[in-house]
């Protein structure tokens, strides 16, 4: 076999951009929320907005983490307590409290959050993959990212509120 020497155009490019840095790990952008003590996020491209928390006009025989439906715009949206669905106590409804307006699966849904933390662009290598647990946990829980001293429960939102355990229709 022969070498294959680099050419002299080769190194002029390396020289003029300067050292040849490792490729950027894949990034997502997440909003971070809380709900009670611990920390979540969901990928970005679900929210559609942040709404200050209204009481919804209640829905009668729903589930109880179904909190009733608003009128957005003309649209009817469904108001899922994601603290009362995931079993992290009753919520209290504050001035920090917000909806979260998602589209899942062509659905629009709010879900009520204790409050927004931020924006939160996170890699690949402060992404560690779920624990295991039951298919139930499993089946929305992507990860836990460590960013400094935070641990973000990161969430398939799509999966959680498309799910049967909601109650709401699912599209194709």
């Amino acid at each position: 076999m022969q070498a294959v020497a680099s050419s002299p155009l080769a190194s002029q490019r390396t020289a003029r951009r300067g050292a040849v840095t490792a490729p950027k790990a894949a990034t997502a952008e997440y909003l971070a929320f809380r709900l009670g003590k611990e920390e979540y996020a969901i990928d970005i491209l679900r929210v559609q907005e942040i709404r200050s928390y209204e009481n919804p006009t209640r829905i009668a025989n729903a589930p109880e983490h179904v909190k009733g439906v608003v009128n957005l715009r003309g649209i009817i949206v469904p108001i899922i307590d994601l603290r009362m669905q995931l079993g992290c106590g009753e919520a209290q409804y504050n001035a920090f409290t917000v909806v979260v307006v998602l589209n899942v699966r062509g659905h629009v849904i709010g879900a009520v959050v204790d409050s927004v933390s931020d924006v939160i662009e996170l890699g690949e290598d402060v992404i560690m993959p779920a624990p295991s647990m039951n298919d139930a946990v499993r089946d929305f829980i992507t990860g836990i990212a460590c960013v400094e001293s935070r641990m973000l429960i990161l969430m398939d939102i799509e999966a959680l509120l498309g799910s049967a355990v909601i109650g709401l229709a699912t599209a194709a």
